[in-house]
């Protein structure tokens, strides 16, 4: 445990990032999941659920969650799988 205080506070604010950056991806992860599942039930709303995961796999890549390749295989896996 840090004694001198920036290196509490910064012990601190790498916690509430960590919590922030993990809560972040596992909505993406679930949303992948989502259109993935819906893909296989064959619903209606698949183009929606794409377009929602889309946007969630930019924001982490924006964000530096995730790698900009990992996003665009992602990305290309989806749309093979809305198209198929």
């Amino acid at each position: 445990m840090p004694t001198i205080k920036s290196a509490i506070k910064r012990d601190r604010q790498a916690k509430k990032a960590n919590a922030q950056n993990s809560s972040y991806k596992s909505a993406m992860r679930t949303a992948i999941k989502r259109f993935d599942q819906a893909v296989v039930a064959g619903a209606d709303n698949k183009e929606e659920l794409f377009h929602k995961a889309s946007k969630l796999v930019d924001k982490a890549v924006s964000k530096n969650l995730i790698h900009q390749n990992k996003a665009a295989r992602e990305k290309s896996r989806m749309a093979k799988k809305l198209n198929a």
